[in-house]
């Protein structure tokens, strides 16, 4: 997020909380012309990541809720949340991709590629 959104953003609405991933929530102070309600925004920290939102205040930035949800208990058999792995070294890459081998399953007989 660059400079000046992050100073007019914390200028121009009031701080909601935050949550344990670090990202700051804000509402706006004021109505804004032609939209019915106030706007709710969020400043990640680090990279903006809007997969690092957790379920809690997911349903508040999209005005299901009035007011956040308190974070719920976390258990030990859950994991933490990992942000989208998607075009790093870490995203997940299914059996017969290149980068594993190219090698895939031999399929049921009923397959037969097609050559021009």
């Amino acid at each position: 997020m660059s400079f000046l959104t992050s100073f007019f953003t914390r200028l121009s609405s009031r701080p909601v909380g935050t949550d344990r991933f670090g990202n700051a929530y804000f509402e706006s102070r004021a109505d804004m012309p032609g939209y019915p309600r106030k706007r709710r925004l969020v400043i990640y920290k680090g990279q903006p990541d809007p997969t690092s939102v957790p379920p809690e205040w997911h349903a508040w930035l999209h005005h299901t809720v009035d007011t956040p949800l308190p974070e719920a208990k976390r258990y030990p058999w859950q994991r933490e949340h990992l942000p989208n792995q998607t075009g790093t070294p870490n995203a997940w890459k299914p059996l017969g991709h290149d980068s594993r081998g190219g090698a895939r399953q031999k399929s049921a007989g009923d397959y037969e590629a097609w050559t021009p």
